[in-house]
């Protein structure tokens, strides 16, 4: 075995030996809980803008954008705009390596990647601030509710022509709005790609905790997801991210599309 095939068999080994240990689990939900209570998720920026993600998972973003090599990103929940930014900046960086090695001259103007996001209320101050980033060639955005007929139809339109489309879902967390988000925004998910469904670990809190909120236990993303998996063969959850992370706001929340 080689060095390198050593080193991965290592990570296997290591990752599956945390399926077992569970007062390892215990203490990283004990610490989500913890910090989540304390708005740690709120304390970070991507290039400038503020961005409502654990590092954690902003890691494993670039995992999997590496991996998937998407053309398009859609993204329901846009906030501050931090994480349109973040996805705009990994496509920006695919764009370079196939530059690199094409032995190609890298001309952004040329690009076809691009990160569509949707939001109910993109707030003005938001949409200005976004729009003058350096990343804003890349981003688009559609105001509405992600489950509105119209909107749902203007992102379908969106993501004609594209080869491989990821998805990621990150606005209101109760069942009926995330199990409807997946009926629209699944079916555009490519084989071998991912839809990445976020704050599924509600499920997993003290019921009302989320007391200013109207999802909880038992009404959560995580419920949407179990609920709509069992007739959808063609995705499962990937456990292997959350095994790596362990902190993570989305566990059974990284859905990967086998066909």
């Amino acid at each position: 075995m080689n060095p390198v095939e050593q080193f991965q068999e290592e990570r296997r080994e290591r990752l599956q030996s945390y399926a077992s240990d569970g007062a390892f689990t215990d203490l990283s939900r004990q610490w989500l809980r913890e910090s989540m209570q304390r708005q740690y998720v709120y304390n970070f920026d991507w290039m400038g803008r503020p961005i409502i993600q654990y590092p954690q998972d902003m890691v494993a973003m670039q995992e999997l954008v590496w991996r998937v090599r998407p053309d398009l990103i859609i993204e329901t929940g846009i906030a501050h705009g931090g994480s349109l930014v973040l996805s705009a900046s990994l496509l920006a960086m695919l764009d370079m390596c196939d530059a690199i090695e094409a032995g190609t001259v890298f001309d952004p103007r040329q690009s076809r990647r691009k990160v569509l996001g949707v939001d109910i209320d993109i707030r003005a101050h938001n949409r200005e601030a976004i729009e003058a980033h350096p990343m804003a060639s890349r981003i688009a955005m559609v105001q509405g509710s992600a489950i509105a007929p119209d909107v749902v139809e203007q992102v379908r339109k969106f993501a004609q022509g594209y080869g491989r489309v990821m998805v990621c879902l990150d606005s209101m967390h109760t069942h009926a709005h995330v199990l409807a988000e997946l009926e629209a925004y699944a079916p555009l998910v490519t084989p071998g790609s991912y839809c990445v469904v976020f704050d599924t670990f509600v499920e997993d809190m003290p019921p009302g905790f989320f007391a200013d909120r109207p999802w909880d236990v038992g009404d959560n993303p995580k419920t949407a997801v179990r609920a709509w998996l069992p007739s959808h063969p063609e995705f499962e959850v990937d456990a292997s991210m959350e095994a790596r992370l362990q902190v993570t706001v989305a566990p059974h929340g990284f859905l990967r599309r086998t066909a």
